[in-house]
């Protein structure tokens, strides 16, 4: 197994360590699993770059990668909802930890960017995500191979700053309760910014999702749903 395959296999192995760090309720843990995202995305393109120089695409390598992939989206698309659960109101209960109904809301954040995570988004996301792994193994029965278009490498890369946005979220809101903080005008910044970034990426990434799933059904479905 040559260096680039490692690399995508220890992204594999990061999935589950970086969702299950991000559940607990603890700002240390949900920080390790917002360094440990940046490693795994980062990695995604250092296994890439590395197999193309080095010459050492494999058979084993195209089938991993796209697996790691699919493994870390769904562990941290699972995590963020989760967190980001509704509260009888509708509003999210923002962090997992005790009296979350109440929190980050003592802050004066009671926002409307503060709302649920609607389960429509990481449906939409996960979906797409599933009938794009369909359509390349019923390409490559036929000998087609569907390349990667710009509009999902930016869906991907939204994809990871919406991510990191969150997790980012997670970890201060627990350290903040950790700590005892109470209200200051840099919660307000802090939220106004990281929940923009959240927001606008989220936005770009749904919106590529649909977007890279049409144009991928309009150039490769006519060749291969051909009799």
């Amino acid at each position: 197994m040559n260096l680039p395959t490692t690399i995508t296999v220890g992204r594999i192995c990061l999935a589950p360590i970086v969702t299950w760090l991000a559940l607990v309720p603890e700002w240390e843990a949900r920080a390790a699993g917002f360094c440990l995202f940046v490693v795994a995305a980062v990695s995604d393109y250092i296994d890439g770059e590395l197999a193309r120089q080095r010459n050492e695409v494999t058979t084993l390598g195209k089938l991993l990668d796209p697996l790691a992939d699919k493994l870390l989206l769904a562990g941290t698309l699972v995590a963020m909802y989760l967190l980001q659960a509704p509260d009888r109101d509708g509003w999210a209960l923002a962090s997992g930890i005790e009296d979350a109904t109440q929190f980050p809301f003592e802050f004066g954040l009671r926002e409307p960017w503060l709302v649920a995570l609607p389960v429509v988004v990481p449906a939409l996301v996960l979906g797409r995500e599933l009938l794009m792994t369909v359509f390349r193994q019923v390409a490559a029965r036929k000998g087609i191979v569907i390349a990667a278009i710009g509009p999902a490498k930016w869906k991907t890369a939204f994809q990871s700053v919406w991510v990191g946005a969150a997790y980012v979220w997670f970890s201060a809101l627990t350290l903040a309760r950790a700590q005892g903080w109470g209200p200051n005008p840099f919660w307000r910044i802090f939220a106004s910014f990281d929940a923009a970034v959240g927001t606008v990426s989220m936005v770009a990434a749904v919106g590529l999702t649909l977007w890279s799933l049409v144009l991928y059904a309009r150039r490769y479905g006519p060749q291969v749903f051909a009799r």
